[in-house]
């Protein structure tokens, strides 16, 4: 374990003894240069950490990264190194405590709060995001969309940063004199240590629903990788409307409080909204929170959207924003981009762009948007390759037991044949009476669905979100914004309606 305050990385070089004083160590003393578990970026005079992964094994490389200048190797077991290796019981832990060390332990220099969960982190990270810069705060963002310091925006590669560029991030945060950061922290993020050593105030949970079996196994190993940042937080805010939640509640031992939606008496929470009413327009309920209840309303819309609203509130109480700005900002703020985002037409039915790619994400979105349609609800959606096949069939259940049509297409097929992807969800409807068709053209799936909506009808184009880009074989990525094939499918349907 590293521990204490190293100096910073923008001395170009640090001594070995000084970075690994508390590893008990007989190493010479060695000027280095860096920290990396990347056989491409070693550079010499680095100490180079052998990761073990999927595919590969950095202590395959661990000779020949000396060889190639590296100061020495952190490895998890006796490579006949000599002098230069350095045995490390988990070297994925300890590469997060070098890092951290690296670059100055930023972490340790701003307030960190964590959204975890399979659904909402996004929107309840950006919630509580700008409800901090309201309230005149200098804040940090690192989550699915993107990452920014304070008004500078940089594009988002992993949800979580891979450890190196995660302290680098927060020591450019640091450095900009960000008081707060506020993070989605991914289930990969934790399991890999990719935070190091980071410590948070306050960690909200959302739920926890099927995704991710591909890498985890088993639900129990998905949450037990979740809960891994309730072991280092203050403060925990808790879905107590999720059995998860609840389990989670019961397990931690910090201090916590749960949050949610109350639909009954039998509905214990200690801050909950009540008296929902959905439309397309925006929400309004009733929230209680510490005894006092005020009434909300807030631009965007779904259920789902509700529970998020209140987790970023609880949080954001607890550091002492006021009432009145978190209300104002509900007033004015429309959403998080591809989360429930509703992409104008000037048409006579409502089209909404949703990020939903799990069966439970489905679910709600449908069931909040069911509440406020007049007419029919309409899903576009598909299943990524390369992914959690299971989920396939589940999700076309969840669409068929709640839309009236389904138009069943193409999301991210990477190295999957795209018509066996749908051949999957189609296994889904079997028994069901539902209508759907299937286009494994994208843009085309979107404007079969657009153009047999009617008045008053909700079309909603599920799974894609905020990306602008479909993956592909290869891992190529095509452009494909989802607002833009709106907006052609509307231009061909006016169109067709002039002509007929």
């Amino acid at each position: 374990m590293i521990t204490g305050r190293i100096r910073p990385a923008t001395e170009k070089n640090m001594k070995l003894y000084a970075l690994l004083e508390t590893l008990q160590t007989a190493l010479p003393d060695r000027e280095i240069t860096g920290v990396t578990d990347d056989t491409r970026e070693l550079k010499p005079g680095m100490l180079f950490v052998c990761i073990g992964g999927a595919h590969f094994d950095g202590h395959d490389k661990a000779a020949e990264m000396l060889e190639k200048g590296a100061a020495a190797v952190v490895c998890e077991r006796d490579l006949g190194l000599g002098d230069r290796q350095i045995l490390a019981e988990n070297t994925r832990k300890a590469f997060g405590d070098l890092c951290a060390a690296w670059y100055g332990h930023p972490e340790r220099e701003m307030q960190l709060i964590g959204v975890t969960g399979t659904n909402g982190k996004t929107t309840t990270a950006t919630l509580l995001k700008e409800m901090l810069k309201r309230a005149g705060k200098k804040v940090g963002l690192i989550g699915t969309v993107q990452y920014e310091i304070g008004d500078e925006v940089l594009p988002s590669v992993n949800t979580t940063p891979l450890t190196d560029a995660f302290f680098a991030l927060l020591r450019k945060m640091a450095d900009a004199h960000c008081e707060t950061v506020v993070m989605e922290v991914s289930s990969f993020g934790l399991e890999q240590y990719r935070i190091g050593p980071a410590h948070f105030a306050a960690a909200v949970f959302t739920n926890l629903t099927q995704d991710h079996l591909d890498i985890h196994g088993t639900m129990e190993n998905y949450y037990q990788a979740k809960r891994m940042l309730f072991d280092r937080c203050d403060f925990a805010v808790v879905n107590g409307n999720d059995d998860y939640g609840k389990r989670l509640f019961g397990e931690i031992s910090c201090r916590k409080c749960t949050y949610g939606i109350r639909t009954g008496e039998a509905d214990v929470l200690d801050v909950y909204a009540e008296n929902i009413s959905l439309s397309t327009e925006g929400t309004t309920f009733s929230l209680t929170m510490h005894g006092k209840t005020q009434e909300i309303f807030m631009r965007m819309t779904g259920m789902f959207n509700v529970s998020n609203a209140v987790a970023a509130m609880t949080v954001g109480a607890e550091l002492g924003i006021p009432d009145t700005v978190m209300t104002e900002l509900l007033l004015e703020y429309t959403g998080v981009r591809g989360r429930c985002e509703v992409i104008p037409t000037a048409l006579d039915f409502t089209v909404i762009c949703d990020y939903a790619h799990t069966p439970d994400a489905l679910e709600k979105t449908l069931l909040s948007l069911r509440e406020c349609t007049v007419g029919r609800l309409i899903a576009v959606f598909g299943c990524g390759g390369n992914r959690d096949a299971a989920k396939r069939p589940k999700m076309a259940r969840a669409a068929a037991n709640i839309a009236d049509m389904l138009v069943i297409t193409s999301d991210n097929p990477r190295d999957e044949d795209p018509l066996l992807i749908i051949q999957d969800i189609l296994a889904g409807l079997e028994g069901t009476e539902i209508p759907y068709q299937t286009e494994p053209d994208r843009a085309e799936a979107i404007y079969l669905a657009m153009a047999q909506a009617k008045t008053g009808d909700v079309v909603v184009l599920a799974g894609k979100g905020h990306e602008d880009y479909q993956i592909i074989a290869g891992g190529v990525h095509l452009h494909m914004d989802e607002r833009e094939l709106v907006a052609d499918a509307a231009k061909r349907i006016f169109a067709e309606r002039l002509q007929s």
